[in-house]
């Protein structure tokens, strides 16, 4: 008998193991010159290494430390790849518990060139959008489905970028979602395990920030009682160069691309209270707007990318757009002003439709802001209402949309091409920035 239940014990063992798969991903995340994160999710505890290795040197195979799942994160690690040289491209295998795991697209990393004292910077490309509604009947409200168009990530994968910036409202927190951990990482893992986007994210480059809907409940400010959970979600299922300045606990960090550095802000953690009578009426804070004019002034990149769930340059004071809060505004362009710093261009979603703002200065470059929304959300088909007197003509898109942006040319002409695609990847409109307009 005792044999018996042995073999059973085994036999059912064996059945639970060769039943594990992948849920979702592998996504390729942050990539230094030697180092590159890649996040995995399974849908059950499980053994996770990956094997990767140079296209220009395939006989020679690099594993990563090997990693377990578990629940409390929500079955997903991080993998680094820590024997990688600057300016490879790699490809990469998954193994699940030793047994070396078939996916149907390609999964591909790269790293950034070493290029400082040795030639011109790279180029490369830059995806970008905001709003992701992912429909689950039995959460959503009755009526019409509020996503669509997922086809919208293959359209985006077939321009081949090297980045991904997910520009916040990369999910929607639910009534059901958002006062429970089971709830919020639940909708953290129904997003993330679409179909359409999983080849986007095996071979390309993905960062993030967040916005209200899946940082909590719509328009949600720092008194959110649950934003230790949304918090540890998405750090959970995003692979950031890091999280926080100052030992402060935020999603704000900065990376490098070439001669492009990135600086990804929190418009949450710090924010007041959007009807608060008394008080500071803030979005960045005054801790993180000194962190992002620190590394501002100190940075040497030729453009310097700025990006913010919400408007920052709109004239229009709607909703939570950055002119409803004009002191704190006017101290960030202020700073920038002030500190004389070069480059500088604004990213944004939120608004669901995309425009380019552009603010005139006296005495300096004019600001950009590209906002840049919906990916698969509900659409603002009366965005043309907004008196925004900063919005470039022919710029206003009101159907879901991509946008890339195409950095080129040698160091002394470095060209920012901006394009915007709607969902089946047709061109909406075009323009270029020369990073000497900007100085």
């Amino acid at each position: 008998m005792r044999l018996l239940c042995a073999v059973m014990i085994f036999v059912v063992a064996t059945i639970s193991m060769q039943g594990q798969r992948i849920a979702s991903g592998p996504m390729v995340g942050h990539a230094t010159m030697r180092e590159v994160k890649v996040w995995v999710q399974t849908d059950k505890s499980a053994d996770i290494v990956m094997e990767y290795f140079s296209d220009s040197l395939p006989q020679k195979k690099y594993r990563t430390e090997p990693s377990r799942t578990t629940k409390e994160k929500a079955y997903s690690t991080i993998l680094i790849a820590d024997s990688v040289q600057p300016g490879n491209r790699y490809l990469y295998s998954i193994f699940l518990n030793g047994k070396l795991y078939n996916l149907p697209y390609k999964t591909t990393f790269q790293t950034p060139p070493l290029w400082q004292w040795r030639g011109n910077p790279p180029d490369f490309t830059v995806a970008l959008g905001s709003c992701v509604y992912v429909n689950e009947t039995r959460y959503d409200r009755p009526g019409k489905s509020y996503g669509s168009e997922y086809e919208i990530f293959t359209s985006i994968h077939n321009q081949q970028p090297t980045l991904m910036l997910w520009l916040g409202d990369n999910t929607y927190l639910r009534e059901a979602d958002w006062d429970s951990r089971t709830g919020i990482f639940h909708r953290y893992s129904h997003t993330r395990a679409l179909p359409e986007i999983q080849p986007l994210l095996a071979s390309t480059h993905n960062y993030a920030i967040w916005d209200d809907h899946d940082y909590g409940p719509n328009d949600s400010d720092k008194g959110f009682y649950n934003k230790n959970i949304t918090f540890d979600a998405f750090t959970t299922f995003w692979a950031n160069p890091g999280y926080g300045f100052d030992d402060k606990k935020c999603i704000t960090s900065t990376f490098e691309w070439g001669d492009v550095q990135f600086f990804l802000l929190d418009n949450r953690s710090f924010r007041s209270a959007n009807k608060r009578i008394t008080g500071n009426s803030e979005i960045l804070g005054d801790e993180q707007i000194d962190w992002l004019l620190q590394n501002l002034a100190s940075s040497k990149a030729t453009f310097k990318i700025i990006a913010v769930g919400g408007q920052t340059l709109s004239s229009a004071a709607v909703f939570e757009n950055y002119a409803t809060r004009p002191v704190e505004r006017k101290k960030l362009l202020d700073g920038i002003e002030k500190e004389n710093i070069k480059g500088v261009f604004f990213l944004s979603g939120d608004r669901h439709f995309t425009e380019l703002s552009k603010m005139s200065r006296a005495l300096h470059y004019p600001l950009y802001d590209l906002t840049c929304s919906p990916l698969t959300s509900g659409i603002h088909t009366k965005a043309f209402e907004e008196e925004n007197m900063y919005r470039e003509q022919k710029t206003l898109v009101m159907e879901h949309n991509f946008a890339v942006l195409a950095f080129s040319g040698d160091i002394k002409n470095r060209l920012m091409e901006i394009t915007v695609y709607n969902a089946q990847g047709k061109k909406k409109w075009t323009t270029t920035i020369s990073a000497n307009d900007l100085k």
